[in-house]
């Protein structure tokens, strides 16, 4: 008998999800728990593994497809098995007992629709066409708009395909008039002309979903932005000194680790950093769940540290390591990328000398980690060589007001650059 492959639920509040790539094909054979198909969801991406043993009989749900969870989405069956398929015979066995049968209507086989990315591709050229057309002169739309021309339907001698006053004096001059645009716009030919030399590819799942949250978190919170440079000179003295030891724990100690350590206990200081709004109540969060932002190809993603006060450093190093890790395997929980109640991502592994994040609601606030860096720097009247990294908090200002970020940012400095080894 064959088993049926739903679309699994990946935490209480998603509803659906979207087949990103199938990793077998119909016909393969696969084993229990080896994976059989990718998901995305608005929390996460994930391979899942197949719940039986056997050959791949049918894939009901295309790649790019969103549907419910528990929906049917293949199914999976003995070596031999075929999947089942629609019959029209039931109308000739009707007529083979004597009763009159139902004509049986066949469909004609629609006709070859372009894929969804080229005719993506198709409007895209003919709007952005008629767009640059319409950037002519105001002199060359006012003459068409007084002699009811459309000026997207001619082809003019400049830039781009841009009507020119002469262009439009020529066609006045010759009579002609434009035609309304057909209702039905034809997509044909598939390659159109290209305006500009451009390459059009159809948004991915993750990119589109990282773009909702970020709109929404611009539109939501009042962002603000506070920086502050930090010497990062005792954090390296303590790195090179326990790295060994760490290592041989099975845990790497990063700079993140240091500085989520520093983070957490800061964030106990100030409760107003790990707070959330709710209408006019401001909601004071218990549990201190740190979101470390983690890097994709595809984009990005932030799984939570859960607890994260309760850790020692040793902890947090194999808690960053191990959820990173999953994260770029595509083998995190849902439940791994939700709670967070304060974030640090870190541009500065790419080099950037800081960054300005954008909130990750419903939190009221988010650090962001340049590049350490040795730098020129004054202390007590004499000029030193020292590992600098600027720390940017980026926060609500519904909530938090600039004086209380310094004073966070200020703790959280003093405690990176006092760092008590009895920590590590």
């Amino acid at each position: 008998m064959a088993t049926e492959v739903v679309m699994p639920q990946m935490g209480e509040s998603i509803a659906e999800g979207t087949i990103v790539r199938w990793i077998k094909k119909v016909g393969d054979a696969i084993d229990r728990d080896e994976p059989l198909f990718e998901i995305s969801t608005d929390k996460v991406d994930a391979e899942i593994p197949s719940p039986g043993a056997g050959v791949l009989l049918e894939i009901m749900v295309k790649e790019g497809e969103t549907v419910p969870v528990n929906s049917v989405v293949a199914r999976i069956g003995a070596a031999g098995e075929k999947a089942a398929v629609a019959s029209v015979s039931a109308a000739a066995a009707v007529a083979t007992n004597g009763a009159s049968a139902p004509p049986v209507v066949v469909a004609a086989p629609p006709a070859a629709a372009a894929p969804a990315a080229e005719v993506a591709h198709v409007e895209y050229a003919n709007e952005l066409e008629a767009r640059l057309r319409t950037k002519s002169s105001p002199v060359v739309r006012n003459i068409a708009k007084e002699h009811g021309i459309d000026i997207r339907q001619l082809n003019g001698s400049g830039i781009s395909g841009r009507v020119t006053k002469k262009d439009i004096l020529d066609f006045v001059e010759s009579g002609a008039t434009t035609k309304a645009a057909p209702a039905g716009r034809s997509v044909a030919p598939v390659i159109a002309k290209i305006i500009e030399n451009v390459r059009i590819e159809p948004m991915g799942i993750m990119r589109k979903k990282i773009g909702e949250h970020m709109v929404s978190s611009i539109r939501t919170s009042p962002h603000v932005y506070s920086a502050y440079e930090v010497d990062f000179g005792r954090i390296d003295e303590i790195r090179l000194k326990k790295k060994a030891e760490y290592e041989a724990a099975g845990a790497k100690l990063t700079y993140t680790a240091f500085i989520a350590k520093a983070t957490v206990d800061t964030i106990r200081q100030f409760p107003f950093s790990n707070a959330s709004i709710d209408g006019e109540n401001i909601v004071y969060k218990r549990d201190i769940n740190l979101g470390i932002a983690v890097a994709l190809d595809q984009g990005l993603i932030v799984p939570v540290i859960r607890n994260a006060d309760e850790r020692n450093m040793v902890g947090i190093c194999r808690a960053i390591q191990d959820l990173s890790g999953r994260a770029r395997s595509k083998q995190l929980k849902a439940d791994e990328v939700q709670g967070g109640t304060f974030t640090i991502t870190n541009p500065g592994i790419f080099g950037a000398v800081f960054g300005l994040p954008i909130i990750s609601q419903p939190q009221v606030a988010i650090l962001g980690v340049g590049s350490v860096d040795k730098r020129v720097v004054v202390i007590d009247d004499m000029i030193a060589i020292r590992p600098m990294c600027y720390l940017t908090l980026g926060y609500d200002h519904r909530l938090i007001d600039g004086a209380d970020a310094g004073r966070f940012l200020q703790a959280l400095k003093e405690r990176l650059q006092d760092f008590d080894e009895g920590w590590v």
